[in-house]
């Protein structure tokens, strides 16, 4: 299973079906959809001559024709009412990205006065297809109303769309299991089970039925918060990537050609045979391209760190023509590599690794005051240490929380990011999560180190996300049923396909250790309402928990304040 593929199918049917010069009118969703999966010039080979969002204004062009690609929302519809009030093509073939509902599709009727529209119909590419095995939803907006057992409306309603396009994308119809102690997953795997349509489903019966696990952030909270060492996880957690684009501009010096790089596992060889790998080895890639190079165009300069890589970037422009992707590889490399010098990351990774994995209060406590009263090292970097901190000691005896939070203000915290801390805990407390953070094996470790390019240093990456245990359970056909029970009918088969659903967001380290699996396999994939990085997580629990009511866990089985109606959906 390819997600990238998926939506590329899809966006094929639609091209090829419309012959001659066309248009592609979207909205904000679908060319978020569209731009991670096509290039410009990919779809211009189509004959598309121009892309456009449906909400602007346009001059007539009756020469051409239109493909319309809308999620069937209700501000989609209308503009899409407005364009075919005063249509500017000659004809329209309209394609909705999910379901769209008996009125909305009379109202369109309606509304085709000039009988312009050619055809209808419903292609089910409703996500960004981040990774062959990632996929996102991109929520934007909060997806509780006053506390944890409480969906927000707008984004359950999100949730269950996304999901439905990602199962039909894929042509499954499978078991559902959720995880027992999360509100928020049963009633998102009631909403689905209860509004989803059986002659959607309609699909050939499988030996083994695929199963869909929807799963709850607040379960794994150390994992986001966690230093990142392989290269598609460092370059969003230090630089951030938006729809498979890294944002440089801000960055000194940096040539006018590499203030936007364009991340893209399809059109981009040395990033999807390079993105799972640790700095160390990714560097030494890079060298030896480099010195490739060198031999066939006889220089003699030596390169032995990332800094030697962009000097010599910089003094042969053939390399950067020549090299194609690799260029910006050394930019994004160097970049890396100044960033972790800055943050101080190498010296504060093994800290948070033992703060992941280990048991030791004592000497933790000691390395976290030396790092708190260090003037050099970045205040949102201190209180990460904290935050892990209070993560796995939030049960210790006489821990030193309450120091680390007076601390960090007296070395120039916000008041709103001490805050954090408590905020944090609401969230992803001992009393909620599923398993503890340190399993009983957490002694059974190893230590992987980089190697290769001077500057790259030695680093721990003993953590292990709690979505692979899960996954590992899943495959073996072990998973505790009382901690992920099925909404309807059992299995005792070991899946073959398995869909992973992350309410609060995923992360590209999960989709790293997904991918691992799937080199063998290739039937899973992970998806979520977000993908996060250390500060998108953080930011997502300020705009989520500070509402929170007090006393609601939002455990399922155990009472709570709020309850939640059906919701319809959001066209």
């Amino acid at each position: 299973m390819d997600s990238l593929k998926a939506i590329q199918a899809y966006i094929n049917k639609m091209t090829n079906e419309v012959a001659g010069m066309k248009v592609l009118l979207l909205d904000q969703e679908t060319t978020q959809i569209i731009s991670v999966v096509y290039t410009q010039s990919q779809l211009l080979q189509k004959e598309i001559y121009l892309i456009d969002r449906i909400e602007n204004k346009r001059e007539q062009m009756k020469h051409l024709k239109c493909i319309v690609f809308l999620r069937p929302t209700l501000s989609s519809i209308q503009y899409l009412l407005q364009e075919l009030h005063e249509p500017c093509f000659s004809d329209y073939y309209i394609y909705f990205s999910n379901t769209i509902n008996k009125s909305s599709l009379e109202r369109l009727a309606e509304g085709d006065s000039h009988q312009v529209v050619r055809e209808v119909q419903e292609y089910f590419a409703d996500f960004i297809a981040v990774n062959p095995g990632l996929v996102s939803l991109s929520i934007n907006y909060p997806i509780y109303t006053e506390g944890p057992s409480t969906w927000a409306p707008m984004a359950l309603a999100r949730a269950m769309e996304g999901i439905t396009g990602m199962l039909l994308a894929f042509k499954k119809k499978p078991l559902i299991r959720y995880e027992s102690n999360s509100v928020l997953a049963r009633k998102l795997a009631n909403e689905y089970a209860i509004q989803n349509d059986g002659q959607l489903y309609d699909f050939r019966k499988p030996d083994t039925p695929p199963i869909l696990v929807i799963m709850d952030r607040r379960n794994d909270s150390v994992t986001p918060l966690l230093s990142q060492w392989t290269y598609q996880s460092m370059i969003h957690e230090l630089l951030g990537i938006t729809n498979g684009r890294v944002d440089l501009s801000k960055v000194k010096d940096v040539r006018p050609e590499m203030k936007e790089i364009v991340l893209n596992v399809e059109h981009d060889q040395f990033f999807a045979k390079n993105m799972y790998l640790n700095l160390g080895d990714l560097g030494e890639n890079i060298k030896t391209f480099v010195e490739e190079f060198q031999v066939k165009h006889n220089s003699t300069k030596k390169i032995e760190s990332i800094n030697d890589m962009k000097r010599f970037v910089e003094d042969y422009p053939e390399f950067r023509k020549l090299s194609g992707n690799v260029s910006k590889h050394v930019t994004l490399v160097g970049e890396l590599s100044k960033q972790i010098a800055q943050n101080k990351l190498l010296e504060i990774g093994e800290l948070e690794q033992s703060l992941a994995i280990s048991n030791n209060h004592q000497k933790d406590s000691q390395l976290i005051q030396q790092f708190l009263l260090d003037p050099a090292l970045p205040n949102f970097c201190k209180l990460r240490l904290v935050l892990l901190y209070a993560l796995r000691y939030e049960k210790q005896p006489n821990n030193q929380l309450q120091l680390f939070q007076n601390l960090l203000k007296q070395n120039g915290s916000k008041d709103e990011d001490i805050k954090l801390v408590d905020s944090l805990l609401q969230y992803s407390n001992n009393d909620f999560r599923l398993d503890p953070i340190v399993s009983n094996d957490f002694l059974d470790k190893t230590k992987n180190m980089f190697k290769g390019l001077q500057g790259v240093e030695n680093v721990y990456t003993q953590h292990t996300p709690r979505i692979v245990n899960v996954v590992n359970d899943l495959i073996k056909g072990k998973v505790k049923d009382n901690q992920y029970p099925f909404l309807e009918g059992s299995t005792k088969d070991k899946p073959q396909d398995i869909f992973l659903f992350m309410i609060g967001g995923a992360t590209y380290t999960e989709s790293m250790e997904i991918q691992k699996l799937n080199s063998t396999t290739n039937r899973i994939i992970l998806g979520g309402t977000h993908i996060h990085n250390s500060e998108t997580f953080l930011d997502f629990i300020k705009t989520n928990v500070s509402e929170w009511k007090e006393g609601d866990k939002g455990v399922e089985g155990q009472p709570t304040n709020v309850g939640v109606q059906r919701s319809a959906k959001v066209f």
